[in-house]
């Protein structure tokens, strides 16, 4: 019988390290982030010392970020070859190109996509298309057009095959009755599939949703949104479910600060799970586990996450609320959390850096706990924390000590806790261009 770890710690263990740590802040229009680290990779038998690099640039509306992972193979001394044999690999330093921001009149992002939404974010939200096998780097595509009185919203997680695709499409049919308030009004139509979870062709184990929006935007400007409005989500073969709400963004003068957030009711039906494509999905739409079968051989039993939706038998309401700020590019926080009304499943996502604030140090943190009923339940046990604590040699290498707290699944099904400390080495520079 082989471990089990256990699913929703592994999941948030990896996003951890894959993305809360490892993704930077989009540089402001004229400059640029350069990004990198130090570690340690074992593939096989063999151990492998990682130098990765992360330039971005940012010029207007345009951005460009690159990812170029070298791997040296600690016995040898020479780069791991398998990283670069096909011409394919070569594509994948460029990690994505944009144009413009999502919301604007018109916005592309190709290569790896950070936090993509789809509408107001109850089928889609936060999902990322990378994956923790760097040999398996996709290609994505978001296209978003807005023409005014119509538009759509599109998204393919992986150019090379047919994986997960989205679109969204809404018109605003009193666009010019020059209404106040009114002629904002938009509704929307949403159709988001993974055709090939397991990526084997001969299998039938798609998984498709539809959706439904109205969005009343009451204030629109540079400097505030702030607006209503209502989904409906089916997992189609499975179930549906509604919510309503109010968001609302505030940017600050000469980009001082940046503050988003979002508080809306649930009215989730059985077999369903809002926000089904979402950050972890890349980890989730396909597992396998070994196990050993009563003839003494050893069998693999594949899950998907929709195989969770079979568990979901109750009709249950709820509410969540989303909160991210920018403050001064001293303060950057991230703070998600849902509740249900009559059981103890409150999930609560918790992350924030402070880069600059302090001359010499900087710091990062994030917390996430399942199960929430009460405020003691926001203790340490079976939840996943990291903190870390970084000594800025000089402006632009920094380096690292990080605890990370986290807990698995024994055999016997005893919860244990696991605590580790992790040194790293981090670069970020900011620099003008073209000034």
């Amino acid at each position: 019988m082989v471990k089990k770890i256990n699913l929703i710690g592994l999941i948030i263990f990896l996003s951890i390290l894959t993305m809360a740590f490892g993704q930077g802040w989009t540089p402001e229009p004229g400059n640029a982030q350069l990004m990198g680290g130090l570690g340690y990779a074992k593939i096989g038998d063999e151990d492998y010392f990682g130098i990765t690099i992360r330039p971005e640039l940012a010029i207007g509306k345009i951005g460009v970020g690159l990812n170029i992972d070298l791997l040296y193979n600690i016995d040898t001394g020479h780069i791991r070859t398998e990283d670069w044999n096909e011409s394919y690999d070569y594509f994948r330093i460029l990690r994505y190109i944009r144009y413009g921001q999502k919301r604007d009149p018109f916005y592309a992002r190709i290569g790896a996509l950070d936090r993509a939404r789809i509408g107001h974010g109850f089928l889609m939200n936060y999902y990322t298309n990378e994956t923790a096998n760097y040999d398996k780097r996709k290609i994505g595509l978001a296209l978003d057009i807005d023409l005014g009185t119509f538009g759509f919203e599109t998204l393919n997680s992986n150019l090379g095959r047919m994986e997960i695709f989205g679109l969204r499409g809404f018109v605003r049919p009193l666009h010019f009755s020059e209404i106040p308030i009114l002629e904002n009004l938009a509704f929307g139509l949403s159709y988001i599939t993974d055709i090939d979870p397991d990526e084997n062709r001969d299998t039938d184990d798609g998984v498709s949703a539809i959706g439904f929006d109205t969005e009343l935007p009451l204030l629109k400007n540079d400097l505030l949104y702030t607006g209503l409005y209502f989904d409906y989500g089916k997992i189609l073969d499975y179930g549906s479910g509604k919510a309503f709400g109010v968001e609302a963004q505030l940017r600050g003068i000469a980009g001082l600060f940046n503050i988003y957030s979002k508080f809306e009711r649930r009215l989730l039906g059985e077999k369903f799970i809002p926000t089904f494509f979402g950050a972890y999905y890349e980890v989730e739409r396909h597992n396998q586990e070994i196990v050993e079968s009563m003839a003494g051989q050893d069998s693999i039993v594949h899950h998907y996450k929709a195989d969770m939706l079979n568990g979901l038998t109750q009709n249950v309401k709820g509410w969540y609320g989303e909160l991210g700020a920018d403050i001064l590019k001293a303060l950057q926080i991230v703070g998600t959390y849902q509740w249900l009304d009559d059981n103890a499943n409150g999930i609560l996502h918790l992350q924030a850096e402070i880069p600059n604030t302090i001359p010499k140090i900087a710091a990062r943190a994030t917390y996430d706990k399942i199960g929430i009923q009460r405020i003691k339940d926001l203790s340490l046990p079976n939840s996943v924390a990291a903190i870390g604590l970084g000594y800025k040699i000089n402006p632009f290498i920094v380096m690292y000590m990080d605890y990370i707290y986290t807990f698995y699944e024994t055999d016997l099904g005893e919860i244990k806790t696991q605590k580790r400390i992790r040194p790293s080495v981090a670069f970020v520079y900011n620099f003008p261009v073209g000034k």
